[in-house]
C-alpha cells in the first residue's frame, strides 16, 4: 500500500509511472523530466509553466533570482548532491556504502534561488563521487553539447565586453570546473581576490544546501534509513523531490530561509590542465568584478 502511495504521488507529477530499475533524472521546477541517458523517457512535473525544458526566458529568471538574492549574476542554479540513507539492499555489496560510512543513494541536484529544485538525478550509487554522477547526467551532457538553450554569454558591467562571461552554474570543489560551471580556488594560502571569489561563490552556492536542509526537515522519513527496495526509494526521493516544488511555490519565498551562510572552509588545490584553461579565465573575470565593480561594502569583513 505505501508503494502503491508513493508510486501514484510521482506518476502525477511527473507524468508517467516509474520504471523498475531505472535512474530517475528529472527537470522539475517547473517544467518536464529529463532521463539519464539512454535509460529514461522524458515526463513532466505540472508545476505551472507547461514546457518540458527550461528555455532561455527560464534560465533569465532563474539568473535574476540569484543576482538579486546572491550578488551573483549570470548564475543558473547550484548544484551538489545529498546522500539519502537507506538499508543494505541484497547482494549489493559495498557499491551503496559512501564516505561517511552508511550505506545511501545520491540525489544530485540543481536548485534556484527560491530553493526549488531545477534539476534532479536519483539512485546513483553511494560508493559514487558527486564530480562522476554529474559527468554521467543529462544535464552535464546538454552543458557540454551546447544543447541546454542557457542564453548567450553577458558583460557583467553593462557596454564593456571584456567583462563578458557565459551563464554558469555554481558548485563545490568536488566538481571539475568548466566554462559553464565554476568551483572555488583551491588551497589554503589564497591571496586577497580569490578569498573574496570563494566568499561570493558561497554565497549562492549556499541555496542547494540550504534546499536539502528544508526537503529534510519538512520529509522527516528522510531522518531515518529507507528500509524498502532501492526501486521504492527512489520513488519515495522523487516524491519528495516534486512535493517539495510544490509546497515551496504554494508557500513562496521565506526570508528566513536565507538567514544561513556555509562557513568558508580550506580547500585542496587541483591541477589545472589545458582542458579548464578557458574556464579559469572565466573565473578569473568574476573573480576581478567582485573585487572591483562588484564589490559588496561588507564583504571584506566575512574573509
Amino acid at each position: 500500500m505505501r508503494a502503491a502511495a508513493a508510486a501514484a504521488v510521482a506518476s502525477a507529477f511527473v507524468g508517467r509511472s516509474p520504471s523498475p530499475g531505472g535512474r530517475p533524472s528529472c527537470i522539475c521546477d517547473s517544467g518536464g523530466a529529463w532521463p539519464r541517458s539512454g535509460t529514461q523517457q522524458p515526463g513532466v512535473l505540472s508545476l505551472g509553466s507547461g514546457s518540458s525544458e527550461p528555455n532561455k526566458q527560464k534560465w533569465l529568471e532563474i539568473s535574476t533570482g540569484f543576482e538579486k538574492r546572491a550578488n551573483f549574476p549570470n548564475c543558473i542554479g547550484a548544484l551538489d548532491g545529498k546522500h539519502i540513507r537507506i538499508t543494505q539492499p541484497p547482494d549489493s555489496g559495498s557499491i551503496y556504502y559512501n564516505y561517511k560510512n552508511f550505506f545511501s543513494l545520491v540525489l544530485m541536484a540543481l536548485c534556484d534561488s527560491n530553493y526549488c529544485f531545477v534539476w534532479v538525478d536519483i539512485g546513483g550509487y553511494g560508493k559514487d563521487s558527486d564530480s562522476g554522477l554529474y559527468k554521467e547526467s543529462t544535464i552535464y551532457n546538454k552543458l557540454t553539447e551546447k544543447k541546454l538553450d542557457i542564453p548567450d554569454p553577458k558583460p557583467l558591467i553593462i557596454d564593456n565586453e571584456d567583462t563578458k562571461v557565459p551563464y554558469v552554474i555554481v558548485a563545490d570543489e568536488a566538481f571539475g570546473m568548466t566554462e559553464n560551471l565554476m568551483r572555488p580556488y583551491g588551497g589554503k594560502m589564497l591571496s586577497y581576490e580569490k578569498k573574496n571569489f570563494n566568499y561570493r561563490l558561497t554565497l549562492a552556492r549556499r541555496y542547494v544546501e540550504c534546499t536539502f536542509g528544508i526537503m529534510c526537515s519538512k520529509w522527516r522519513i528522510l531522518h531515518r534509513p529507507l528500509d524498502v527496495k532501492i526501486d521504492f526509494a527512489e520513488t519515495i526521493v522523487k516524491a519528495i523531490c516534486a512535493l517539495h516544488n510544490y509546497v515551496r511555490v504554494r508557500d513562496g519565498f521565506n526570508y528566513e530561509d536565507t538567514l544561513y551562510t556555509p562557513p568558508l572552509s580550506n580547500l585542496s588545490s587541483t591541477y589545472t590542465g589545458r582542458h579548464v584553461r578557458d574556464a579559469d579565465t572565466i573565473r578569473n573575470k568574476f573573480t576581478n568584478y567582485f573585487t572591483n565593480e562588484g564589490k559588496l561594502e561588507w564583504q571584506d569583513k566575512m574573509i
